[in-house]
């Protein structure tokens, strides 16, 4: 998993991961429950604002809003001619609902919005800090186990699947919809299946020989900064301003 936001010397970066978490949680909350496209116009300034302030390269930001960009518009080419609602206007028989058009603009403008704002303040942390912070806040030991170790060993399944499926192809299997490709693939996601049990194994095993505990211990300290309550002020502000706009 590339963590190409993760390295920086930003303001964001600088402020405590545990903040930046929870005021991340706390925002994605509130954008994801207004219906007022002024406040998720708000709310889209002050992702772009994050953006700036976490020094994100555009490329990259843009490749992950692009992977939302499908569901998005399917949403455009459905919603608008099938939601029932007042007529904006027509396109030969199909008329364009202003309600439906409305949704759509919701969906974007809320997903825009979460997807920088998240980018913004979690993806600029590695995963393994990620971890820690979790467990900082109070989040179930198991839990925070569970994806660190799935972080670090998925790679490790996907290279032995490729030796596996190497292994196939040099001896002269070729995939074709036959029901000898299907029992080879099915006997290769066995394998699998079979070699990860045994890694586990082993590395329970070794983790229990370096004495492990039942918990990961953190190398980086993270202290106060001035930047953590500047941090949790805005996020506070922002999120009370889309309330009431929200509402008003």
């Amino acid at each position: 998993m590339e963590e190409r936001f993760a390295e920086g010397d930003s303001v964001i970066h600088r402020t405590d991961p545990a903040v930046r978490a929870l005021a991340a949680t706390l925002y994605s909350f509130t954008v994801a429950l207004m219906d007022s496209l002024e406040a998720l116009g708000l709310a889209l300034l002050f992702s772009i604002a994050l953006a700036a302030a976490a020094r994100l390269t555009i490329r990259p930001l843009v490749q992950r809003l692009a992977a939302a960009a499908g569901f998005l518009l399917l949403l455009w080419l459905l919603l608008p001619w099938s939601y029932p609602g007042e007529a904006l206007g027509r396109l030969g028989p199909l008329v364009i609902s202003r309600q439906g058009v409305r949704i759509c603009l919701l969906v974007t403008c809320k997903t825009a919005a979460i997807l920088i704002g998240f980018t913004a303040l979690v993806a600029t942390m590695h995963l393994s800090t990620l971890g820690h912070t979790l467990h900082r806040i109070g989040l179930p030991p198991k839990l925070v186990h569970l994806l660190l170790l799935a972080y670090r060993y998925i790679f490790v399944i996907q290279t032995e699947y490729q030796r596996l499926l190497r292994a196939a192809k040099i001896r002269n299997f070729r995939p074709v919809t036959t029901m000898h490709t299907y029992q080879t693939y099915a006997y290769l996601i066995g394998m699998l299946f079979v070699r990860a049990s045994e890694r586990s194994v082993r590395v329970h095993q070794a983790m229990k020989c370096r004495g492990f505990n039942g918990r990961f211990h953190s190398l980086d300290s993270f202290g106060a900064t001035v930047w953590n309550p500047v941090l949790a002020t805005a996020v506070v502000l922002v999120s009370a301003a889309m309330i009431y706009i929200n509402i008003g």
